[in-house]
């Protein structure tokens, strides 16, 4: 099993819960981490933007992770939203953790 984490920023909270529990309930993730606001400093349509926004890292599994991808994308509500798939290394992880997130996930 190979754990993976899906990071994602929203506008504000309200968003990144409800999806957050939708994913939770879907059996997509594991958990998810909602982090507290953050400034993000981007260029867009040739404009610098900071914009304040709220991170969110789904732990799930690989095999789930497009799944999880599909419902962030349809409940989202930017045009381009971030979701970065990062791995979650076994060496220095909590085994017991993994199997948590593969059994939450199954």
């Amino acid at each position: 099993m190979e754990a993976v984490i899906l990071y994602t920023t929203w506008p504000d909270a309200d968003t990144a819960r409800t999806c957050s529990a939708a994913a939770v309930e879907a059996g997509l993730a594991a958990c998810a981490n909602i982090l507290g606001p953050m400034t993000s400093v981007y260029r867009w349509e040739g404009a610098l933007e900071a914009t304040s926004e709220i991170p969110v890292l789904f732990k799930t599994t690989a095999e789930r992770a497009e799944a999880l991808k599909d419902l962030i994308l349809s409940r989202h509500p930017y045009a381009l939203p971030a979701v970065v798939a990062l791995p979650i290394a076994k060496v220095g992880s909590n085994p017991g953790f993994l199997e948590w997130i593969e059994a939450s996930c199954s």
